[in-house]
């Protein structure tokens, strides 16, 4: 009698997929509350916990028009539209971790210094800050953020 052969076992194969992270998927932020973006860019990018958001400048969101005034000015109106952002993104002030600071002129620091300390108190962010040629309609100062959501 011929014995008959026995077909291994087959294993289960259990697929791996990818770990998935909480937040994993980038979200665009657009809010009316701060100037529309003038170009081909978001106003705002929600990631991996974070809201990396584009730099501002001292546009009015309701006429799209540069704020009428100096460099302190501009500055306010620069952090309201970053608050704005910040807000349509479900975070705040006191969640930014980072700022990036463009100055057309670098004598104007200690102006600009003195207007962005009112927005920042307690914990302050990391900060940077430039001196550039030229920025955006002119303006005088533009500001960058990233914050935890």
């Amino acid at each position: 009698m011929a014995k008959s052969k026995k077909r291994p076992a087959k294993k289960s194969v259990q697929k791996k997929s990818a770990p998935k992270k909480a937040g994993s998927k980038a979200r665009t932020i657009l809010t009316s509350s701060a100037p529309q973006p003038i170009g081909p860019y978001s106003q705002a990018v929600a990631a991996g916990g974070f809201l990396f958001c584009s730099g501002q400048i001292a546009l009015d969101p309701a006429t799209a028009q540069v704020v009428v005034g100096g460099v302190e000015e501009q500055t306010a109106r620069v952090m309201e539209n970053i608050k704005a952002v910040l807000a349509a993104g479900g975070t705040e002030l006191s969640r930014v971790v980072k700022t990036t600071i463009f100055l057309k002129n670098m004598g104007d620091f200690p102006k600009v210094n003195e207007v962005y300390g009112r927005y920042f108190t307690g914990n302050t962010p990391a900060r940077s800050t430039v001196e550039v040629a030229r920025l955006p309609k002119d303006v005088l100062v533009e500001i960058e953020v990233l914050a935890q959501v």
